[in-house]
């Protein structure tokens, strides 16, 4: 495993992270928590100490698996969580997908706090106000708190998180310029690279460290899809249309220059496309069995990408790897 710091902290995060969303949620299958604990504890094994959760995962499981895995160990994993949405007062319901976020400082010391509780931990190394609209990015009092909890140890560094779907570009180059942010997590991998691309070069020019989600792209990076390929019923790739399936093998087909060395996977290929600018301090696979672990965790010591192959996915990109734009109704 290789580390990288997190920009102006002496946080040193694993290059390849463990997203705890996959062992708390559901929304790759069934989870188990003794087996969960057992996947944490095998990837610190391997290598990987940056840990990230939020309070809203499994509404607070995320947190807790945390504290199982690594009691007595605090000060040897790197763990990040998030806090803004309040699912204390307000219930999922279907058909809604946010629950309402709450920005102000009796909220967020409470959430804080809560958060510390589940993990059984006194401090947060990298705490990140989760899915921030433009509202948040510009309210100064939000960022002056930060600032304020950040000096009284509760947290060692802090940022945010983009989302939840792919993109945000106005949000996190704003936060990365004018809030000086540690870190912002964002979705991007070969199939999927705007606007990472704008983030990264805001990320270069202000010294922040990025943190990458959906590397794989819900798993079609992987290479392990194939045309039959179904998703269990609380699988959340299970709502996806076929076509975003047929597409994406297609797209994947000319990606296989990558593994022709033999020297790779697809999905460690994956991982070092993002890696491959320093601005990325660490990358979250999804990672829900010791398989995807033992691949996952290896990617770094693989061969980098090269300039060639670097070129030739931009390539690829650019014309949409030769497929015809989707008609969008």
């Amino acid at each position: 495993m290789k580390y990288r710091n997190l920009a102006g902290t002496d946080i040193a995060v694993s290059e390849v992270g463990f997203g705890v969303w996959t062992i708390s949620t559901g929304w790759w299958g069934e989870v188990d928590d003794a087996k969960s604990v057992k996947l944490l504890r095998s990837a610190f094994e391997k290598g990987i100490n940056y840990f990230d959760t939020a309070d809203t995962y499994g509404s607070g499981k995320g947190e807790t698996i945390l504290a199982d895995a690594f009691g007595g160990m605090r000060d040897e994993v790197v763990i990040s969580t998030k806090i803004g949405y309040d699912f204390y007062n307000h219930t999922a319901r279907r058909g809604q997908q946010e629950r309402p976020q709450v920005w102000s400082e009796d909220f967020l010391r409470f959430a804080l706090d809560e958060s510390l509780r589940r993990l059984d931990t006194d401090y947060v190394d990298f705490l990140q106000l989760h899915n921030v609209k433009m509202d948040a990015v510009e309210d100064d009092d939000l960022f002056g708190l930060m600032d304020e909890i950040k000096s009284e140890g509760k947290i060692r560094s802090y940022g945010i998180a983009l989302g939840p779907k792919i993109g945000w570009e106005e949000e996190g180059i704003k936060a990365m310029c004018e809030r000086g942010v540690s870190g912002v997590q964002m979705i991007h991998n070969i199939l999927e690279q705007n606007p990472g691309r704008s983030l990264i070069e805001a990320a270069n020019e202000t010294d922040t460290s990025l943190i990458v989600r959906v590397p794989h792209s819900s798993g079609m990076l992987e290479g392990k899809y194939d045309e039959n390929t179904t998703f269990a019923d609380n699988d959340h790739r299970r709502h996806r249309p076929k076509e975003w399936l047929i597409d994406g093998l297609k797209k994947v087909e000319q990606l296989r220059f990558l593994t022709d060395s033999g020297e790779r996977t697809l999905g460690q290929a994956a991982l070092k496309f993002c890696l491959a600018d320093g601005a990325v301090a660490s990358t979250l696979p999804n990672i829900y069995d010791e398989e995807q672990l033992e691949e996952f965790a290896a990617a770094p010591d693989v061969p980098d990408l090269t300039d060639d192959e670097l070129s030739r996915i931009a390539e690829l990109y650019e014309s949409n790897f030769g497929l015809e734009p989707a008609v969008r109704g």
